[in-house]
């Protein structure tokens, strides 16, 4: 997921530098270990910015929100089960994506990470089944909201708790990224 406007960031969240490379790529690469195939979700005006040889799918602006490029990818593939994961959390690793896809339950409408404490899925981390994009789209409809989390509450979805919480840390704003840079400092010298 790298076609947010990044409004509270001032700047694209997807091309911040905190391993080396644009954090899109990085959130990319970490992707490329645990699935087939892998795919950017854009905004239409961010095609330039991508090589041929990349996978993307334009949002098609027909949902609000992160729900745009969730559904976005569900109308490129109906019966694919997507992993999503949002370019907003760079202290994602791959140990994390290994243990949310080893603890997918395909049976549940989406396999999502959450905290002890908050105990609140993150949509933007999770494993999103075929039926979970069918009954969010009834849920939107039904419902009249563009809240994933509030689906999220709303369903039958699989927690996984992740064994290292700062995973979810969402890098949202200037501040958010200051946090994140201590930390990877503070991981560093370990």
């Amino acid at each position: 997921m790298a076609g947010g406007k990044s409004s509270r960031m001032k700047s694209d969240k997807g091309l911040i530098d905190y391993y080396g490379m644009p954090q899109r790529e990085q959130a990319y690469k970490l992707l490329g270990e645990v699935c087939d195939r892998v795919f950017y979700s854009i905004r239409t005006d961010q095609k330039g910015e991508f090589s041929s040889e990349e996978n993307i799918i334009e949002d098609q602006n027909i949902h609000v929100g992160p729900l745009n490029g969730i559904l976005s990818a569900h109308d490129y593939d109906k019966n694919a089960a997507w992993f999503i994961l949002a370019c907003d959390l760079p202290l994602m690793n791959i140990n994390a994506l290994k243990q949310l896809k080893e603890n997918r339950d395909p049976n549940k409408l989406v396999t999502a990470f959450a905290t002890e404490e908050r105990s609140i899925p993150e949509p933007l981390c999770a494993i999103w089944e075929s039926d979970g994009l069918k009954a969010v789209l009834n849920f939107v409809s039904e419902k009249g909201t563009y809240s994933p989390v509030k689906f999220l509450l709303n369903s039958d979805i699989k927690i996984v708790n992740p064994l290292q919480e700062d995973v979810l840390l969402n890098a949202n704003s200037e501040e958010d990224r200051i946090k994140v840079m201590q930390k990877l400092a503070g991981f560093e010298r370990k």
